[in-house]
């Protein structure tokens, strides 16, 4: 798994703030070397970023889990 740098952590932050219209999105780091980075609202924990380069083409892939107990009642 590639260690994606700070400075792109950061850029990438703050694109997905504009697209996501959430100030409060976080990307944080992996807590230890081999882990994911994570993507956070209000230092919860929503899903993982994976960064993929294709032939010098870099792009992410997002993963949000949402669980059924979240959700708001039927």
């Amino acid at each position: 798994m590639a260690t994606i740098p700070a400075s792109e952590l950061t850029r990438l932050q703050t694109t997905l703030r504009r697209l996501l219209g959430s100030p409060k999105l976080t990307v944080n780091p992996p807590a230890r070397a081999g882990h994911t980075v994570e993507l956070a609202v209000n230092d919860e924990v929503i899903g993982t970023v994976h960064r993929d380069n294709d032939e010098g083409e870099v792009s992410y892939a997002i993963h949000i889990t949402v669980l059924e107990e979240d959700l708001p009642p039927a």
